[in-house]
């Protein structure tokens, strides 16, 4: 079997659980193959906006159980809040053994530096002005994505070509989007600098970045995590670096496959009481 990887710290974000679009198989996979000492889930993991009980799959559920199991292992979990689980911001400040949920985060890194984390909407005029309008968005996304699937499904087997993003295509083709991307970087590291922060860690726009970034009063390190939806991607801080992981399923190897076997429902609720039951009693 192969060895899990070490890593300090990994954020992810924009799961969206609970929509057609989330990749929670290959999410469960990469978290099989990794011992983080610290997981930072940076807003929008359970998609609460579209969550309805025709569409939870196993593969969904199993996510939770993993990340329970994590916490009842002592392994810190931070659960950032963003606008699509904005629900759970009525519950900032509860901890749960070494789980805790929060709306945005502060951390001094084994380097001595300190990283600040947050999730981003808060930049979002559209979410502040006009949420009706980004919740209609967001269902228009996600049919955005299935569609995008069964243009992939063609364009693989039937042309023999590769994968289309057709939401890539057209935020890259759009001014407008560009610019909020760009004023959204710019925004988050200026708050950063201002606050002497040597790393602002975003999620959101589902944008996967690491770059330097300045302005007339310093610079800071702007990273965002990206998303489960089109890029499945983290941020893996280990050694004393930050580094973009981007899902590559065959290097992935020595663990469960994503075809495997699934158990029931049944199954896996049971098992949750039993964890849950597990850490009442730690």
């Amino acid at each position: 079997m192969q060895k899990k990887r070490n890593v300090d710290i990994v954020v992810i974000s924009d799961v969206h659980l609970g929509t057609y679009g989330c990749h929670a198989k290959e999410l469960l996979l990469y978290l099989k193959n990794i011992k983080p000492k610290t997981i930072i889930l940076n807003g929008d993991f359970i998609d609460i906006w579209q969550f309805s009980k025709r569409y939870w799959p196993k593969s969904h559920m199993k996510i939770i159980k993993y990340l329970i199991n994590c916490i009842s292992k002592k392994t810190k979990v931070y659960y950032i809040t963003g606008n699509h689980d904005e629900m759970l911001r009525k519950f900032s400040g509860l901890k749960m053994g070494s789980f805790q949920i929060v709306d945005k985060l502060v951390l001094k890194l084994p380097d001595n530096t300190t990283a600040w984390f947050f999730h981003g909407d808060v930049f979002d005029i559209t979410m502040q002005h006009s949420k009706w309008l980004a919740k209609l968005g967001a269902v228009g996304y996600d049919t955005l994505i299935i569609i995008n699937r069964v243009a992939n499904f063609i364009s693989e087997k039937i042309f023999n070509r590769g994968k289309l993003s057709l939401s890539k295509k057209i935020k890259n083709s759009v001014k407008s989007a560009i610019k909020f991307i760009n004023n959204f970087e710019q925004t988050a590291a200026d708050i950063s600098i201002s606050n002497k922060y040597e790393y602002v860690v975003c999620g959101h726009i589902h944008q996967p970045e690491i770059k330097e970034m300045k302005n007339t009063h310093g610079s800071t390190i702007y990273l965002n995590s990206g998303d489960w939806i089109e890029n499945l991607t983290a941020l893996e801080y280990a050694g004393g670096k930050w580094s973009m992981y981007k899902f590559n399923e065959e290097i992935l190897t020595g663990h469960d496959t994503i075809e495997e076997e699934e158990p029931t429902t049944t199954d896996l609720y049971n098992e949750l009481v039993d964890e849950f039951n597990l850490m009442k009693l730690q």
